[in-house]
């Protein structure tokens, strides 16, 4: 399995300390040697690092983890691969234009061979894996319901909560998605997350010997949301998403919860 790691936050705020510890289990802590990567939104824009090789020691990682790239909706992406050889276009999370916004996704899980029975209309994938495959259609199907882009999202968010069941039927379907400000997180069998906000304390990472206070670093109005498949912290309570559950969030607070 892969793992996820979102962050929802209300300022313009940097991952290092959490993307600290979920490199190391790309290759030191745990399995997801088969490459990585990252997505920040600033604004509309997108910059995202990819890369084949495991994270704990890649480069590119460390680049990511030293500085402090600042956003306001960040996906990344472990991998283990099960689907799709171990190669840069088959790397997460993926991304594709939808209303002039560019989206962004990752998965972890394996679906069925069958997923790429699912009829494509508007996106093709670039790699082989289930999980791009999943993702174009996806976000074809919110095309086709939603030729423009809604005023309220509750009824999209009811939208990708029905596909989304409906991928999981075919298998694991853990997935984090964005449109730069919603952040949607699904969960088929593990996901997790907590929100900081006031009075902020100390964080210590559970896969390396790092601590951060987070009153150093922040301000009393400051909110940030971290998922992840499994806590990135061994100090903190971190909630637990059941199964079928989908959360959203926009500046680091939940605006929908389905069961």
């Amino acid at each position: 399995m892969c793992e996820l790691m979102g962050m929802s936050a209300n300022v313009p705020t940097d991952v290092c300390f959490s993307f600290t510890g979920l490199m190391q289990r790309g290759g030191r802590t745990g399995p997801h040697k088969d490459g990585w990567g990252i997505a920040f939104y600033e604004g509309r824009g997108l910059s995202s690092f990819h890369d084949p090789n495991p994270s704990v020691n890649s480069k590119i990682a460390q680049l990511v983890k030293d500085y402090p790239i600042k956003s306001h909706v960040v996906i990344s992406h472990i991998r283990q691969a099960n689907v799709g050889d171990i190669c840069l276009e088959n790397t997460h999370p993926f991304s594709r234009e939808l209303w002039g916004q560019m989206w962004t996704y990752a998965h972890n899980g394996q679906l069925d061979q069958s997923v790429f029975e699912l009829p494509l209309t508007h996106y093709r994938p670039i790699g082989t894996t289930d999980s791009e495959y999943a993702f174009c259609w996806l976000l074809g199907e919110i095309r086709e319901a939603f030729p423009e882009r809604p005023d309220s999202y509750d009824e999209l968010i009811g939208f990708v909560k029905t596909r989304s069941d409906q991928l999981r039927e075919l298998g694991v379907f853990n997935m984090l998605l964005t449109d730069s400000c919603y952040l949607m997180a699904y969960c088929s069998t593990k996901l997790h997350w907590i929100t900081r906000k006031a009075p902020f304390g100390q964080a210590s990472l559970s896969d390396v010997e790092v601590v951060v206070d987070f009153c150093e670093k922040t301000t009393p109005t400051d909110v940030v949301t971290m998922i992840a498949t499994a806590p990135l912290t061994d100090n903190e309570v971190w909630n637990k998403l059941e199964i079928g559950e989908m959360i959203v969030f926009r500046n680091g607070l939940v605006i929908s919860q389905q069961r």
